[in-house]
């Protein structure tokens, strides 16, 4: 079972070429949903325009050199690690959904487009897919904001929702079909059902986010370096500029330092 590709087997009881065409669709959904997503929010004017802000503040201009090590920062940081969560246990759920989802990916393309030899890629879908498995439906049912800080029922679904819901019941239904001896039943219309919702509702869901964190990221550590800092305070509060920089004025003149109270209720969900 873990050593079989299911695929092969669901091949011979389509029509030529179906699967790999599903996959080019599906490939083109994100695409297409991920452009009109920027469309639609501004983003990639967003950060054009915040990109040549600091060039209209005078702001300390950056070398290539120094360009590249940001950029070399933020892939192995905030995207290979996951470094912008503080809480332990999310960051290894999402480090477990974000390599299992890519070996799962990765394996799926390889196992349609040809019939590798040997037992590795079947076995490493298994492994991607468990490990999807285990970061999703631990995310949604014990540490997501809803459920673990804000009390509501962990079958509650919102839109924000449509990725994360989508993905595992993909996944979840991709392993069950496989598991069930593979064929063009009703396990595999569910999956394609569940996968045709993941790939095509990218307009609408979170999908287009893992896009656009990693230039959000890449942003914020180049404003940092040149001295604009989003226009944020900076730790050295106790300069009048960066004074003026703060939106509330009861905390302008509050030191950086505000005691052990701010650290009462430790961050427990981001």
């Amino acid at each position: 079972m873990f050593t079989n590709n299911p695929f092969a087997s669901a091949a011979q009881l389509l029509p030529a070429g179906f699967m790999k065409w599903y996959l080019v669709l599906m490939v083109l959904a994100v695409i297409v949903g991920t452009l009109l997503d920027m469309a639609h929010k501004g983003s990639a004017t967003y950060f054009f325009n915040n990109w040549r802000k600091p060039k209209a503040k005078g702001a300390r201009q950056l070398g290539g050199g120094e360009l590249v090590s940001i950029a070399a920062g933020t892939v192995l940081v905030d995207v290979m690690t996951s470094g912008e969560f503080c809480n332990p246990r999310r960051r290894l759920a999402h480090l477990l959904t974000m390599y299992g989802f890519v070996i799962y990916l990765v394996t799926t393309a390889i196992m349609v487009f040809g019939d590798p030899a040997g037992e590795i890629v079947p076995l490493l879908w298994w492994i991607g897919g468990l490990m999807v498995c285990l970061g999703g439906y631990w995310f949604w049912f014990f540490i997501r904001v809803d459920v673990a800080a804000e009390g509501h029922s962990p079958f509650r679904f919102v839109q924000a929702d449509i990725f994360i819901v989508s993905l595992v019941a993909s996944v979840t239904l991709g392993l069950v079909w496989a598991g069930t001896g593979g064929g063009v039943g009703l396990f595999f219309g569910l999956y394609l059902l569940a996968t045709t919702v993941l790939f095509g509702s990218v307009f609408w869901s979170k999908f287009a986010h893992m896009f656009f964190k990693p230039a959000a990221a890449f942003e914020k550590r180049v404003t940092r370096a040149d001295g604009t800092a989003e226009n944020l305070p900076t730790q050295t509060r106790d300069d009048p500029e960066q004074q003026r920089r703060h939106s509330m004025e009861l905390l302008r003149d509050a030191p950086m330092d505000m005691g052990l109270g701010i650290k009462r209720d430790a961050p427990r969900h981001y």
